[in-house]
């Protein structure tokens, strides 16, 4: 038992942990960390979390018991709202709805580059390839100058944004760097998160090849 309020139940690979763990760094708050094994979820794992999904929040109470967040983006909106440091959603309305539009985006995005990475034939990998590219079309528009998403100060839709980009850093070159041709301001963008301590830091020295062996077990097209 460690002297922490926050326990975070995480997975080494998962995407969604990487972006509380993001805003936890972000935000300098100590934390515990416990990883499950989702192919043999533990009882009490399941007994926290309704969806049977990471990463689940254990926040310690005062009267010592314990409150328990799940979805990444709710846990790391309650973080953003009760912890110090840097505020990861702008000041106006507006523009903390746009920012939550774009979270909401991130996830078809989330969802086509992760089929893209996983498919196991030339003729899923090409069509899935094009709808992610689509994507990231659509966020190219939007960007500003940088080098985060709205500029100059990093915020949670950057922290959504990374882990997705953090694949295309692992896997080869060679299928990686044609996606991002033609988008120069996200390219940008994935090169100031990569180089982010907070995003650095998130996952384990080891992720890259943990990675590659999750591709190569799914049987992917990218990892023969």
């Amino acid at each position: 038992m460690t002297d922490t309020n926050l326990t975070l139940i995480s997975h080494p690979l998962c995407p969604f942990v990487q972006r509380a763990v993001i805003l936890l760094l972000e935000k300098g708050v100590a934390f515990e960390r416990i990883d499950v094994a989702l192919s043999a979820k533990p009882h009490w794992f399941l007994a926290l979390s309704p969806t049977g999904k990471v990463p689940v929040l254990k926040i310690r109470q005062r009267n010592g018991e314990d409150a328990i967040l799940f979805e990444s983006v709710a846990i790391c909106e309650y973080l953003n709202e009760t912890q110090g440091g840097a505020a990861m959603y702008p000041g106006g309305a507006l523009l903390r709805a746009r920012h939550r539009a774009w979270i909401e985006f991130a996830t078809q995005a989330m969802t086509e580059g992760w089929q893209f990475l996983h498919a196991k034939d030339a003729a899923t990998a090409d069509a899935k390839r094009v709808a992610f590219s689509d994507r990231l079309a659509k966020l190219e528009a939007e960007l500003a100058d940088g080098p985060y998403f709205a500029g100059a100060d990093f915020g949670l839709v950057d922290a959504v944004y990374a882990p997705l980009f953090r694949y295309f850093e692992i896997i080869d070159p060679a299928v990686s760097d044609p996606i991002f041709d033609g988008l120069p301001r996200l390219t940008a963008w994935r090169s100031a998160l990569a180089e982010r301590p907070s995003v650095r830091n998130a996952v384990v020295e080891t992720y890259p090849e943990l990675f590659r062996e999750h591709l190569r077990l799914q049987g992917a097209i990218i990892a023969a």
